[in-house]
């Protein structure tokens, strides 16, 4: 199975914002990266707008031509921005404004009511609602316990492991959580770190139908451009 290729587009947005310009446009990035194969659009809308702003949102709602996923906090700010623009999907995160990138999954166990209660208010709107979780199985049965319909895998342990045995122990702990969450009826995703070097294992991970990927294609597309950059992604998907 090829999973969906999920394409971040928030740094492109953190270009912008560097010298607070209209260039360059995640959308126009967006529409790039769906002619390259990306079957998903991500963006994360942070409270403090460090990088996509509500501009985009409604410009990418009007022009996504694939899936629309928006990260976001569960917070009552957030659920709004979702109701008004209507993502295909909503994956819930945690969110500390002093991290440069988001540290790790949402601990659904120790904020199982304020997730369920935000779960349950994006799926009244008819929001699909994923929760980006650590690779642990408690987490998995909490996720499924407040009834979300998806999940996305934290890759980043794995992504920054610094011996070869460390990198198979991550990568045994997301394909158990990924069995586990197909098990339980809910889809399951992955991303984080993920890049053109360490993708493989990820993809060649048959329960994981969806691989969310940001910095790293951005990262190329300055010195290749996004639609290559894309497709260079997309075919290592493919051929795993």
């Amino acid at each position: 199975m090829t999973q969906r290729l999920g394409v971040n587009v928030d740094h492109v947005a953190t270009l912008r914002q560097a010298r607070k310009t209209t260039y360059p446009d995640p959308v126009t990035a967006a529409a790039l990266a769906e002619l390259a194969g990306a079957g998903q659009i991500t963006v994360h809308l942070r409270e403090d707008r460090r990088h996509i702003q509500e501009r985009d949102l409604r410009v990418l709602r009007e022009t996504v031509q694939t899936l629309l996923n928006l990260e976001m906090a569960a917070s009552p700010e957030m659920v709004k921005a979702a109701y008004e623009h209507k993502p295909d999907v909503v994956t819930l995160v945690p969110e500390r404004r002093e991290e440069l990138t988001t540290e790790g999954g949402l601990d659904v166990s120790s904020q199982k009511d304020l997730v369920a209660r935000t779960v349950k208010t994006l799926k009244d709107g008819d929001i699909v609602v994923s929760l980006f979780i650590d690779p642990d199985l408690d987490q998995v049965k909490a996720a499924h316990r407040i009834s979300a319909d998806r999940i996305e895998l934290h890759t980043g342990r794995y992504c920054e492991a610094r011996s070869e045995k460390e990198r198979l122990r991550e990568l045994a702990r997301i394909v158990d959580a990924a069995k586990a969450a197909t098990k339980l009826g809910l889809g399951c995703a992955a991303g984080h770190g993920l890049n053109y070097e360490n993708v493989r294992p990820i993809a060649r991970i048959g329960e994981i139908d969806e691989l969310n990927i940001g910095h790293a294609i951005v990262a190329r597309a300055v010195l290749v451009g996004f639609e290559r950059a894309v497709r260079e992604m997309a075919e290592l998907l493919r051929s795993p």
